[in-house]
């Protein structure tokens, strides 16, 4: 971490999570997951993209290589947005992830049916390699207790 305020209180905030994640004398986890519910307000905190990306990346470290867990974090994003902060956060994190779910909802505007589609990316490698990334894309309805997943264009009212 550099030693700017936003990133010394992130580095209390990784040892937290180090400390949180690590097994305590005979425990042993298989396959931590550490959740972050929202990766963007680190940013409105103050916190510089550098900073959010070296504290991703050190629990990356921890969670991923040395535990043998994963790290499942959430993130907005907006292609209009002019906010080149999170976008550069966003990018990033997109570029180091394994599997990317993006959610979004339909570009011919609201539906009662379909509420938005979800694009499943399986990144083929981290590598820069001639291997394509695997690319799904459902619709989605959200209902009181559950989300219905479908393809697209095979919604109920569609059929």
């Amino acid at each position: 971490f550099s030693s700017s305020e936003s990133a010394s209180n992130l580095k209390a905030l990784f040892d937290f999570v180090r400390t949180s994640v690590t097994p305590a004398g005979s425990e042993s986890w298989k396959g931590p997951v550490l959740l972050v519910d929202d990766l963007s307000v680190l940013l409105s905190l103050g916190a510089t993209p550098v900073a959010v990306l070296d504290f991703i990346h050190y629990c990356r470290v921890t969670v991923c290589s040395q535990l043998k867990g994963n790290i499942v974090v959430l993130v907005h994003s907006n292609e209009d947005s002019e906010d080149e902060e999170n976008e550069l956060v966003v990018n990033s994190l997109c570029h180091h992830s394994d599997l990317i779910l993006w959610v979004e909802g339909l570009a011919t505007g609201f539906c009662k049916d379909v509420h938005g589609q979800i694009k499943i990316i399986r990144r083929a490698s981290l590598e820069l390699t001639a291997e394509q990334d695997l690319v799904q894309i459902y619709q989605y309805k959200i209902q009181d207790k559950n989300v219905t997943f479908f393809a697209r264009g095979l919604s109920a009212a569609v059929l």
